[in-house]
């Protein structure tokens, strides 16, 4: 029997905490492990989750890193096949997500999926048509030929709801611990290049989505421009994100203007703050580490 297992970084995880973990225990699916990692919370999210009967992992603040933490977590048991990633602010949807994004693995091939992210209910009009944009309804699994069409996009996943076969995972080198984000784009890139298989699971879902002021648009651009120049093979091998930025543009003034036309202002503001948080990045070898930390959105970072 597959023994699946549920991992989460934490870090003060906030009033939707307890809806996350009760989400997890109505599962259909057994589960053998459930574990957090927390770097530092001063809220209650080590006792809810202990009520929820997950085991804890601490951590310093300044130790955490988005793919050295997780591979902390695959390397904590050693009998788990297929481990399932989540954010703490990602809700699962249904009672068979769990079973839906593991079943994909009854291919061998498969290394890796990730599920389908639904706009938090009462979400605003940019966040909703994003996950709308990027998490379509219909599931696929790509191989390496996909990338002759897909380009950078055959790469796209991601950890807010992820799964991945513990074997195909480390047989790559396991998340990598020196990049400022992706770790799951690196991750899926490896595979793909190694011959196995990524799968979107349209069927798997959770409610995860995010309202960003300009501000913080321009931190997260900012730093995914430092994690382009970081790693530099994605583009060489896979080719660069050429158009994807306009097309997304382009469908979300659509969204807006049927949907939401008052927002048409913040639309364009948006597109402004990540346009100069993108082009920012590209300097961030010659900024100082005070600068770097102002300017991204994850300061702990840099150290």
């Amino acid at each position: 029997m597959i023994k699946i297992a549920v991992y989460i970084p934490t870090l003060n995880a906030g009033i939707d905490w307890p809806l996350l973990l009760e989400s997890i225990s109505t599962q259909n699916i057994s589960i053998a492990h459930k574990a957090i990692i927390d770097s530092g919370s001063i809220d209650n999210t080590i006792d809810t989750a202990k009520q929820y009967g997950f085991e804890i992992i601490q951590i310093n603040k300044n130790e955490f890193n988005h793919g050295a933490t997780r591979q902390k977590l695959v390397n904590l048991h050693k009998d788990v096949d297929i481990c399932v990633f989540l954010t703490q602010d990602a809700i699962l949807t249904s009672f068979d997500s769990i079973a839906n994004i593991t079943k994909v693995f009854e291919d061998l091939d498969v290394g890796m999926a990730y599920g389908r992210q639904l706009p938090h209910k009462g979400a605003k009009t940019l966040e909703t048509h994003a996950r709308l944009y990027n998490y379509p309804s219909i599931s696929n699994t790509l191989t390496l030929s996909d990338k002759d069409r897909l380009g950078f996009k055959a790469f796209f996943c991601s950890n807010s709801f992820s799964a991945y076969r513990v074997s195909m995972l480390n047989g790559v080198g396991g998340f990598p611990s020196n990049s400022i984000m992706g770790e799951d784009a690196i991750v899926a890139a490896k595979m793909l290049t190694a011959g196995f298989k990524k799968a979107y699971v349209a069927d798997a879902t959770v409610y995860h989505s995010h309202s960003y002021t300009l501000t913080e648009e321009f931190k997260r651009y900012f730093d995914t421009r430092v994690f382009h120049e970081q790693n530099k093979w994605l583009l060489t091998d896979f080719g660069k994100p050429t158009g994807e930025g306009l097309k997304f543009i382009k469908s979300e003034i659509s969204y807006v203007i049927k949907n939401d036309w008052k927002t048409l202002p913040k639309s364009l503001n948006s597109v402004l703050a990540k346009w100069l948080g993108y082009n920012t990045g590209r300097f961030f070898k010659r900024m100082p580490l005070s600068v770097l930390k102002k300017l991204s959105m994850h300061s702990f970072y840099w150290k």
